[in-house]
C-alpha cells in the first residue's frame, strides 16, 4: 500500500466539521485545502498556530498535499520559536489571529474562502511521507525532533477508532489543542480517517464546553484530560449526554471516571502513548487498571526496559515508563509511572506519578502535584529528604488532606511541606511541565506552607 487517502469521507456532502452550528462538507473542506495550499509561501517547514480547530485542520491538510512538514513543539515561547528556526531555517508561521513574540514570517489564514465548486477527488498521500515533526526534550536541553509519517499515523488513528468503537457520523468537541500530539491524533486525524467531524472551537470554561456539546447532533464525543474533566464536573450542575468520553495526558482516578460515566451517560476510555511512538493502548478505567495495546502492537521486556513494536510502530521504541506485563501477556500491562519520576526515600520506592494519582483521587482536591525539593532547598526530617506537594483544595483543611493522604500512601512519602494554592500553571493540554512546576514552586512564599509533622 503506497498511498492512503487524506480523508475517509466517501460522499462530497459528508460532514467534516462544525462551525458556528453549521456543517462543513467534505466538498467545502477540500476546496478550502486547495485554496490555502495555493496561497502558502515558499518554505517546506511550517509552524501552525491556528487556534480555530477547523482552520488548523485545513492548514495541516494544505501542508500535507503540498509536501510541507508541520512543526509541533510543546510550547510557542520566543525561545522555542528560535529553536524551531535553528532546526528548520525556512520555517514560517500560519496564524488565524495576531501573534506576538513569534519572530517568523507569518502567513495569515484567509478570512474568507470561496464557496466550493466542482467536486474534487480526495488526495492520496504517500505512506512514507513525513507530514510532521514533534519534539521531546533532548539530553542537551534542546528539542529533539521525531518524524511522523503519514502511513504510521493513519494506521494509529484507525486502530484508535476501532478500539474505541466510535459510531458513524460522530462529532468531536475537544478541550486540548490540535498542536499537541494527543489532540492531533484524536481530534483531527481520527475524524479524518473514520468519517467523523471536528468542532471548530476549543472551549475552555465548563459552560462553554457544555454549550459546544449541546449544539452538536448525536453521536458526539468529548476528548479531554483529567484536569479539564475534573474542573468541568466540579463546576457544572448538569452536563449534556455524550456517546463517548476520551481522556489522556495523565492517569485518571477511578472515582472521577465513574462520576464522569454516570453524569455523561457514556463510557470513558483512557489513551496511553508517548511522543516517540504515538498512541499505544487504551483502557476503560472503571473496568480495571490494566491497559490493552492497540491492534498488532506488542510490548517486549529486556530487564527493566520495555519496548513497543508492531502495528503502527514502524521501529521498536523504548518507553520511558515503568511497565509491568500482566501474566506475561505482551498486549496487557500495568503502568507505574515514568522512570524519571521514581523516588527512593528511606529505602522505599514509588513514583511521582503514583503519588499524583493518589493525591488527585481525594475528594475535594481540584488539582495537585508532588514535587522533589528544589536544589539547595533540602526539606529533610531526621536526615531524610522529603517531597513537596502543591494542591488546589479550597474546601479541605490541611489536616483533613494529610489524613486522607495517610490512608493512601506510605508515611515516608507524605509531603513536607504541603502547599495550598489557587491554581497550578498547567498548559493548554492540561499538563504541568517540569520546568513550569519548579519555577512555580520557587515563587511560592513560606506563609503558604503547612507542615503537620511526621
Amino acid at each position: 500500500m503506497s498511498t492512503l487517502p487524506l480523508i475517509a469521507h466517501h460522499s462530497p456532502a459528508a460532514v467534516v466539521a462544525w462551525r458556528d452550528r453549521l456543517p462543513v462538507s467534505a466538498r467545502q473542506f477540500l476546496s478550502d485545502v486547495d485554496q490555502v495550499a495555493q496561497l502558502l509561501p515558499a518554505g517546506r517547514n511550517v509552524l501552525n498556530l491556528c487556534r480555530d480547530h477547523y482552520r488548523f485542520a485545513v492548514s495541516l491538510a494544505a501542508c500535507i498535499v503540498s509536501a510541507r512538514v508541520s512543526l509541533l513543539p510543546s510550547t510557542h515561547t520566543p525561545e522555542m520559536v528560535r529553536q524551531m528556526r535553528r532546526i528548520a531555517p525556512d520555517v514560517f508561521c500560519i496564524a488565524d489571529q495576531e501573534v506576538g513574540g513569534v519572530d517568523l514570517p507569518v502567513f495569515h489564514y484567509p478570512e474568507r474562502t470561496p464557496r466550493a465548486g466542482a467536486d474534487r477527488g480526495i488526495p492520496e498521500i504517500a505512506f512514507e511521507q513525513v507530514i510532521a515533526q514533534v519534539f521531546t526534550s533532548g539530553s542537551t536541553g534542546l528539542p529533539e525532533p521525531h518524524f511522523k509519517r503519514w502511513g504510521s499515523l493513519v494506521r494509529n488513528v484507525r486502530a484508535e477508532a476501532q478500539r474505541l468503537g466510535v459510531p458513524q457520523g460522530y462529532a468531536i468537541v475537544a478541550t486540548v489543542p490540535a498542536q499537541h500530539m494527543y489532540g492531533l491524533e484524536s481530534t483531527v486525524l481520527m475524524p479524518w480517517q473514520s468519517g467523523g467531524a471536528l468542532h471548530a472551537t476549543r472551549p475552555f470554561y465548563p459552560a462553554d464546553i457544555c454549550a459546544a456539546l449541546a449544539a452538536l447532533p448525536r453521536p458526539r464525543l468529548l476528548v479531554t484530560t483529567p484536569y479539564h474533566l475534573r474542573t468541568l464536573l466540579a463546576e457544572s450542575d448538569a452536563v449534556p449526554a455524550v456517546d463517548l468520553l476520551v481522556s489522556a495526558t495523565a492517569p485518571l482516578a477511578r472515582d472521577l471516571a465513574l462520576e464522569a460515566e454516570t453524569r455523561f451517560a457514556a463510557p470513558l476510555f483512557e489513551i496511553y502513548g508517548c511522543t516517540e511512538s504515538g498512541q499505544l493502548a487504551s483502557r476503560r478505567t472503571t473496568c480495571g487498571a490494566a491497559w490493552q495495546t492497540f491492534a498488532d502492537v506488542r510490548l517486549r521486556c529486556e530487564g527493566e526496559q520495555v519496548w513497543a513494536e508492531g502495528g503502527h510502530v514502524m521501529t521498536p521504541t523504548l518507553l520511558s515508563d515503568v511497565i509491568e506485563l500482566v501474566d506475561a501477556d505482551p498486549t496487557h500491562f500495568l503502568l507505574h509511572g515514568r522512570h524519571a519520576d521514581l523516588v527512593n526515600i528511606a529505602g522505599k520506592r514509588t513514583s511521582l506519578g503514583y503519588l499524583n494519582y493518589q493525591l488527585n483521587a481525594i475528594t475535594g482536591v481540584l488539582d495537585g502535584v508532588f514535587l522533589a525539593p528544589l536544589d539547595g532547598d533540602d526539606h529533610a526530617m531526621g536526615g531524610i529528604r522529603r517531597l513537596i506537594a502543591v494542591v488546589v483544595a479550597p474546601q479541605l483543611t490541611p489536616a483533613a488532606l494529610m489524613h486522607a493522604l495517610r490512608e493512601r500512601i506510605d508515611a515516608v512519602f507524605l509531603p513536607r511541606p504541603l502547599l495550598f494554592v489557587d491554581a497550578l500553571p498547567r498548559n493548554a493540554a492540561g499538563k504541568l511541565p517540569a520546568h513550569a512546576a519548579q519555577a512555580f514552586l520557587a515563587g511560592l512564599r513560606s506563609p503558604m506552607t503547612t507542615d503537620l509533622g511526621p
